[in-house]
């Protein structure tokens, strides 16, 4: 049996859509695994490794090619959470209407929550995106038969409004002041949290999720598709970055409190419209590459592939790796890279030696939704 998609996992039969015949109302899934997605996602993990692996700031050509993936491994990753959302409920918006996979989203949802939120208390030091997960597959549910048109509508929207709402909501407090959710929290501490307090606010984040479910409506193994995905996010992500400067230039650095003039920021993190621009450009930009060079990758980097099918354990692990081997370290630029090299290697390594006899990777497996006898 092949393994169950998800935002984190492809499964064997994990496939695009191809173009309908005329009158189709969903596009029939072509065969073969989609080994690109499978490598971004890897390639997402890495960067995320990196950046939570610090230290981050150093200066100098080394560090900032250090802190390259801040603010864009983990845009891409949350882009690759809305592709899976829409190739797992793909059969639900097909000509027969097939049952919504309602349970499995929502046991998803409520593992990758309750889970992302004991793990931030681990002692890693690094902001766990699964919480944000969690809540997000609880709001796609009404959007999962969505015309494809509304979802692209609302994630242009919240590109724009997202920022703007989250500046108003913190408007005045320390922008770098960051308040991740934990499971001892009270509820509505954590629901702000996750909204508008943490390094992943979902009024932001939720752009490049949404983005993510109308590309996996489409025929990502349409070469014309991929070239504009390629040449696009390369445009947008180069033009934002540029725009910014300028503005930086002639209005000045914004300082720490929250208010309008961070709106020019292309910083990491930022949460401004700019930032999100740049990111989301260079997520579609690197989807694009992986897409186009599929049968390379397929072919050369079957470790990279493997370590993208099983990316919920690998970026479990590492954080698990970070609070119990790393952690108050690594002091330097030097040992950044070091730390970050082995957990690479080691995850690299177990990812292919697990897919060599497994289907499923050990958390992987978890997010099937149980069935009662």
């Amino acid at each position: 049996m092949g393994a169950v998609p998800s935002s984190f996992q492809q499964s064997d039969d994990d496939r695009p859509a191809e173009r309908p015949p005329a009158g189709a109302g969903e596009p029939a899934p072509r065969t073969g695994r989609v080994v690109g997605l499978d490598v971004a996602r890897a390639l997402a993990i890495i960067g995320m490794i990196a950046v939570n692996v610090g230290p981050r700031g150093e200066g100098g050509l080394f560090g900032t090619l250090y802190d390259l993936p801040l603010g864009r491994s983990s845009v891409l990753f949350m882009l690759l959470a809305g592709v899976g959302m829409s190739i797992l409920t793909r059969s639900s918006r097909g000509p027969l209407g097939g049952p919504l996979p309602w349970q499995t989203v929502v046991w998803r949802a409520a593992l990758l929550l309750v889970g992302g939120l004991a793990l931030q208390m681990a002692g890693h030091e690094a902001s766990v995106i699964l919480p944000l997960y969690g809540l997000l597959f609880i709001v796609c549910l009404p959007l999962l038969r969505a015309p494809t048109w509304l979802l692209a509508a609302l994630s242009a929207t919240f590109l724009v409004a997202g920022p703007l709402l989250w500046v108003a909501v913190r408007h005045g407090t320390d922008a770098f002041t960051i308040k991740e959710p934990t499971l001892v929290d009270p509820p509505p501490e954590i629901l702000d949290d996750i909204l508008f307090s943490g390094s992943y606010p979902a009024v932001v984040w939720v752009a490049p999720f949404l983005l993510g479910m109308v590309l996996g409506r489409l025929d990502l193994r349409d070469g014309r598709l991929q070239r504009i995905f390629l040449v696009g996010g390369a445009v947008a992500a180069v033009g934002a970055y540029a725009f910014s400067r300028l503005l930086v230039l002639l209005v000045g650095e914004p300082g720490r409190t929250v208010g309008w003039d961070r709106l020019v920021s292309v910083t990491g993190h930022s949460q401004m419209p700019l930032w999100l621009i740049s990111s989301t450009g260079a997520a579609l930009c690197i989807l694009g590459a992986c897409l186009a060079a599929e049968r390379f990758l397929a072919r050369w980097t079957p470790a990279l592939a493997a370590m993208g099918r099983l990316s919920l354990t690998v970026y479990v692990g590492h954080l698990l790796a970070l609070a119990v081997f790393v952690r108050p370290g690594p002091g330097s630029l030097a040992g950044g890279y070091a730390v970050t090299a082995v957990l690479c290697l080691a995850s690299l390594l177990f990812a292919w030696l697990w897919t060599r006899r497994f289907e499923v990777g050990p958390l992987e497996a978890l997010m099937r939704l149980p069935r009662v006898r």
